[in-house]
């Protein structure tokens, strides 16, 4: 459950934001305007360690999603504060540098995994929220992006991986 091996072309599954804390909910209307901050209407609580130009964005995979959950986790989209999920794409090719294109104007770049905490242990089975934790279990982490241009995204839009230089 990953998404085609070695494919670098998917979607936008989903949209989420949140004033603060977890989970996110998914945006109305289905579209986004995406900023060097993140997406508007998005906020951290926790902001020495979520937010910021180069945390704008949080991304995971549907299909990661879909395997914790047929794993026993009671995780949906949103729920471990990501801002954008993905569908189609294989994601272990998401690595820091590797760029993609959301739709017609979004440009976000990996700047590295998103460290899980204990604010989403209520998501995992027995409350083993290391389950994401690119340490623990590399490929199965959510990733921060940095905007590198702005625009809108919407579900559905397209999703293009360059991938991270070697």
């Amino acid at each position: 459950m990953n998404g085609p091996e070695g494919s670098t072309r998917g979607r936008v599954a989903g949209l989420f934001t949140s004033g603060g804390g977890v989970p996110k909910r998914a945006v109305a209307g289905d579209s986004a305007r995406v900023s060097a901050e993140g997406l508007e209407g998005d906020w951290q609580t926790d902001r020495k360690h979520h937010g910021g130009p180069d945390r704008a964005v949080c991304l995971f995979s549907k299909e990661r999603i879909d395997a914790l959950r047929d794993e026993g986790h009671a995780i949906e989209p949103g729920a471990l504060g990501e801002n954008v999920v993905i569908e189609g794409v294989d994601w272990t090719l998401m690595a820091q540098g590797a760029t993609l294109a959301l739709g017609d104007s979004v440009v976000i770049e990996i700047t590295r995994d998103a460290a899980p905490c204990k604010t989403i242990a209520h998501c995992f089975a027995d409350g083993e929220f290391k389950r994401s934790s690119e340490k623990v279990h590399p490929g199965w982490s959510r990733m921060y992006a940095k905007v590198t241009r702005e625009g809108v995204v919407s579900v559905g839009d397209a999703v293009s991986v360059e991938l991270a230089p070697k």
